[in-house]
């Protein structure tokens, strides 16, 4: 005789998955109406920083120090 077998099914899919995606939507929505001015008040300095990371990318591709024609 065959038994049938049980997946368990994967965690997302469970009600406490749902209820946990739940509380967390409403704590970022209460961080985020919470600390909204401390949030806007840091990003121009997010962007200030940046600038040296976006530079790093911009240059990649330039190949420095070649001289030859491709």
């Amino acid at each position: 005789m065959k038994m049938p077998s049980h997946d368990p099914s994967p965690f997302w899919k469970s009600r406490g998955a749902i209820a946990l995606l739940g509380f967390g939507a409403i704590a970022a929505f209460f961080m985020f109406s919470e600390h909204r001015a401390h949030f806007l008040g840091v990003l121009p300095y997010l962007l200030i920083l940046a600038c040296p990371l976006i530079h790093l990318f911009m240059h990649h591709g330039h190949h420095h120090g070649e001289h030859g024609d491709t």
